[in-house]
């Protein structure tokens, strides 16, 4: 019986999940292994398991399409996440029986795909026994001991597209244009879009603003004679001793929805300046869609390394960039750790020089 590995992809999805299980089934079947793809994420390990296996003549066409042939979910019985990103140990007999499952099934070791929960969730898995490789995936950039994610630069890219659609709009109508954008308590998106895209203020999570000031930046742009503004808001922005805005009520065993910010921060705009205000939210146009020509690179290199650890048997660890190599770091080291933008780095300080507000 040929060697057999499992792959299976967790939380939201994103660009470039097809293009990491194209790299490792077909890095797999270049040492003649066999790749088992696990559907609908990790409620798939559990009985009947449900799975597929993956055709290595299959996967060239996955390079440049959006989504994941094997499912997601960011729900369900291995929920590792809660509230405001409080940690839940997921019940013993659940992990057991995914690790008697992933047994019966031949798996030698399991590829991981996913961001902090999903990570999360393998690290769990792996001290149960379960031999685990991770992937680090997330739009939001979030994640500690990596560079990068994969899926955040093609999220960047359709930020900064709707950023250059708006400003003709905004311009045309002499409106103030707020576009929300996700990130979840990191602001990467906001201020890489925010500056790339030409915004006039950006609020990110890692900067409490005040209205006050951020009105301020607006009607300074009046008396300059520039009648529109571009802002930039990060759906966990939120107002100096204020609360992260939430959409809907909470779910039981599940991260807080955020988002409704930019409609909050909108109103206030043109209650105080009078200025006609506009709202976009960008939402799930983020996640949708072929990855970037980097994502795609980036995915490449994530997958085919994942299969390199599991042949040197070197688990419990997660693939990371860190330029211009691929390592492995322990899942531990990048877990638990909200990567965010630095409040006096460079990328805030180069978005000041260029007159940009972060409404603080």
């Amino acid at each position: 019986m040929k060697t057999r590995i499992g792959i299976l992809t967790g939380g939201g999805d994103c660009p470039g999940l097809n293009a990491v299980i194209r790299a490792v089934v077909k890095a797999a079947a270049k040492r003649d292994w066999e790749t088992l793809g696990i559907l609908g994420g990790f409620d798939g390990l559990l009985s009947p398991p449900r799975q597929r296996l993956l055709d290595y003549h299959e996967m060239d066409a996955l390079l440049f399409v959006g989504g994941t042939i094997l499912g997601t979910a960011n729900k369900g019985q291995f929920a590792a996440k809660t509230g405001h990103g409080d940690v839940r140990r997921i019940p013993n007999a659940i992990l057991a029986e995914a690790q008697r499952n992933c047994a019966n099934l031949g798996l030698r070791a399991l590829v991981v795909v996913g961001g902090d929960g999903s990570l999360t969730i393998g690290q769990q898995l792996f001290e149960q026994g379960l031999p685990v490789v991770g992937v680090p995936k997330t739009i939001d950039n979030d994640l500690e001991a990596t560079v990068v994610t994969f899926g955040f630069d093609s999220a960047v890219a359709s930020a900064t597209d709707a950023l250059d659609r708006l400003r003709t709009t905004a311009q045309s109508h002499q409106r103030v244009m707020v576009l929300e954008v996700m990130g979840r308590y990191a602001g990467w998106i906001a201020v890489e879009a925010g500056i790339a895209g030409g915004g006039d203020v950006i609020l990110i999570p890692e900067i409490p603003f005040r209205y006050d000031r951020l009105c301020q930046k607006i009607l300074e742009r009046e008396r300059e004679g520039k009648t529109f503004t571009l802002v930039v808001v990060a759906e966990g922005a939120r107002e100096q001793a204020g609360e992260y805005v939430t959409a809907g009520s909470g779910e039981a065993n599940r991260e807080a929805r955020l988002g409704g910010i930019g409609a909050v921060v909108a109103a206030e705009i043109q209650q105080r300046t009078g200025k006609e205000t506009r709202v976009c939210v960008l939402g799930h146009l983020q996640r949708g869609g072929p990855p970037t020509n980097f994502d795609r690179f980036l995915c490449t290199r994530f997958g085919v390394h994942a299969v390199r650890l599991i042949a040197e048997e070197r688990y419990g660890q997660m693939v990371a960039y860190r330029p211009p190599d691929m390592v492995g770091v322990p899942i531990t080291e990048a877990i638990g750790r909200l990567r965010t933008v630095p409040q006096d780095g460079d990328i805030v300080q180069t978005a000041r020089c260029l007159g940009i507000s972060f409404g603080d």
